[in-house]
């Protein structure tokens, strides 16, 4: 089954602006005005504050404004063409003159002090591994020229003109409180002529965005736990500390007009170079943002969840924050939540096709809501406990609980009729939820102490947890086969390198994984017994699907052209004495499976990432074949009905 499809949702409407509005971004300061950027655009005001003046109207986003020595213009960076591009314009207002045409992105930084060159950061001419270096292009259009320093992300020159203060690189996470990683590299001082360097007192604390006024260099450290300013004596060579918030960070430091203006908590202040005293600066801003305004929109390449009803007759998405189900032939789609202005996540459909559940941050806190599949009743709210966010989420095939992730790494289960929650583990992370047929187990998968992850089943019975696969392998993605007597799972062996996610060991390193069936019944034999041509033989009979060794758990593959007989679901025996003993490679190739999931009694679907292919290959393996042939290419999500028959896919 294919389906190619468009739905329509909200946006989020416009927030109308108040008194001493917040979320102003990167000011610039000069003798007379501050400029700075808000809802993509470009805004200037007085240094005392009040009503601002709106400098850019456009649907793109318009960035690090920088204002010139004298105040008169404004260089930015903007996207309008669709591509990063530095342009400067009157602060009085006006059509924007853009300065640089690259591919590459180039960003706005300050200006040279006599106000004729544009500096601004690119990674142009660094292939074929990219870095930021600091240019410059004149005022009024012309050639770009590159600076002498080897690698900046920002730099400011002297008053002088003659030295160059600059960071080396462009942080992934400017937000990672007290990093002291690679990534903090000392602030330096460069003497073009000479090339000469001083390296700023550094204790791998993050000092970013430094700027030169006067004798000091100001720049931001986290070297007090929270970001403040710092100063640097360039006479002397000490470092002393400027701002002592200790509640929010400051995001953002410019220098102009002989103070500095910062960007902290939301808000814009003056802060005096000499005493280190703050002005806030009250600032109103009133405009109108038609790009933002309610709108309809084809969420269709905007999907973040999809999954098929328990028959197949309905599909069901998440996409830009809301809930949808689409008929597969017959009838209208369905927006179950209408919430623009909420994030409705994780949905999934009852076994019983009457009701969807779905995590959403709607009202107070995150919570789960379970809600008629017509959508035509208010869903009923079902608490989270103390968890702030939940992910993945899996339904009993019996209705009765739905099994989940949360942010504190578990895996919890709630009952649907009661509310009440269980935890089952406090260290779920790479979950990988799957219920047993009967119910009356839980199967995921999370890492232990050498990073590697294990499979473990989870008893409803007892509460207790019991560990499948060994230490020595990685294994993922449990899966139970229909007749509820095999639990599929992959499994890699050269793991160890890639294991930790922070080790540059891992580069070039390729992980690889096979796919085993573990036989859950002791008295349950091989389902490969050994097979041999002979001479005079009558026909055997044929297998069916389940495998020859699972005995009360037969019958034929689901969509095989022979009617399925009932799996033995009424309970679900799993003999765990000699358990990890009963594992069993699959026979296929051992390649870069990134997921599995169980189709009909005996067939299983394997995803395989293939180099230089989009999406991924899915591979359909059926036990009595003893083998595993390509299904479809270039499958982005693939989603299967609880009875199997049916798949949804997407390219």
């Amino acid at each position: 089954m294919r389906l190619r499809f468009a739905l329509l949702a909200l946006a989020l409407p416009a927030t109308a602006a108040a008194q001493a509005t917040r979320l102003l971004r990167q000011p610039t300061v000069s003798t007379a005005r501050i400029a700075f950027e808000y809802g993509g655009d470009l805004w200037i005001v007085g240094r005392e504050g009040g009503e601002a003046r709106r400098l850019t109207s456009t649907p793109a986003v318009e960035s690090d404004p920088q204002l010139s020595p004298d105040g008169r213009w404004v260089a930015f960076t903007s996207n309008r063409a669709g591509n990063p591009d530095v342009y400067v314009m009157p602060a009085e207002g006006g059509d924007p003159r853009r300065l640089t045409w690259h591919p590459g992105g180039d960003f706005a930084r300050g200006w040279s002090p006599d106000g004729k060159l544009v500096l601004f950061s690119s990674t142009r001419n660094t292939a074929p591994a990219t870095f930021n270096r600091l240019w410059t292009v004149p005022a009024e259009g012309g050639v770009e020229r590159s600076l002498p320093a080897p690698m900046a992300i920002r730099g400011a020159w002297s008053p002088d003109g003659k030295r160059l203060v600059y960071d080396r690189v462009s942080r992934w996470d400017v937000e990672f409180r007290n990093y002291r990683g690679g990534q903090n590299t000392p602030i330096t001082i460069l003497d073009p002529a000479s090339l000469d360097e001083v390296r700023l007192p550094n204790e791998r604390t993050a000092d970013t965005q430094p700027v030169w006024l006067g004798d000091a260099i100001f720049f931001l450290s986290d070297r007090d736990y929270a970001v403040n300013v710092w100063a640097y004596d360039v006479g002397k060579g000490t470092v002393r500390q400027v701002t002592r918030f200790k509640d929010a960070d400051v995001k953002s430091l410019s220098a102009g007009g002989g103070t500095l203006v910062i960007e902290q908590n939301g808000t814009i202040q003056l802060l005096d170079p000499a005493t280190g005293a703050l002005r806030p600066v009250e600032i109103s801003v009133h405009g109108d943002f038609p790009w933002a305004a309610p709108r309809w929109t084809d969420v269709g390449r905007s999907i973040a969840a999809a999954a098929l009803s328990p028959t197949g007759k309905r599909a069901l998405f998440a996409a830009r924050g809301d809930i949808f189900t689409v008929p597969v032939e017959k009838g209208d789609p369905r927006n179950l939540t209408r919430s623009p202005g909420a994030a409705d996540r994780t949905p999934v459909w009852s076994p019983d096709g009457k009701q969807i559940a779905w995590f959403s941050d709607a009202g107070k806190g995150y919570r789960l809501l379970i809600g008629a599949q017509d959508g035509l009743a208010p869903p009923r709210e079902v608490p989270i406990g103390d968890a702030k966010f939940a992910y993945e989420a899996a339904w009993s095939p019996d209705g009765s609980r739905i099994a989940f992730t949360d942010d504190k790494t578990r895996v919890r289960l709630v009952e649907v009729a009661t509310g009440r929650l269980v935890t089952a583990d406090s260290n779920g992370a790479n979950a990988g939820l799957a219920w047993s047929p009967d119910s009356k187990w839980l199967a995921y998968s999370r890492p232990y102490v050498n990073r590697f992850n294990r499979v473990l089943l989870w008893s409803l019975a007892d509460g207790r947890a019991v560990t499948v696969t060994d230490a020595l392998a990685d294994a993922v993605s449990p899966a139970w086969d229909r007749n509820g007597r095999f639990l599929y799972f992959l499994a890699s062996t050269d793991l160890g390198l890639a294991s930790g996610w922070a080790n540059i060991s891992s580069i070039g390193r390729q992980v690889t994984r096979g796919a085993y069936v573990a036989l859950l019944r002791a008295t349950d034999s091989t389902p490969f017994p050994p097979q041999s041509d002979e001479e005079g033989a009558s026909p055997a009979p044929a297998k069916s699907a389940a495998g020859a060794g699972a005995t009360g758990g037969g019958g034929a593959a689901a969509g095989a052209g022979t009617a399925a007989p009932r799996a033995d679901t009424t309970a679900v025996r799993v003999d765990l004495g000699g358990l990890g003993r009963r594992i069993i490679s699959l026979q296929v190739p051992v390649r870069d499976y990134s997921g599995l999931e169980a189709g009909p009694t005996g067939v299983l679907f394997l995803a395989e990432r293939v180099p230089l292919q989009p999406g991924v290959t899915l591979h359909k393996y059926e036990l009595s074949k003893r083998k595993a042939d390509v299904y479809l290419a270039g499958v982005t999500r693939f989603s299967l009905s609880a009875d199997g028959k049916n798949l949804l896919f997407y390219e």
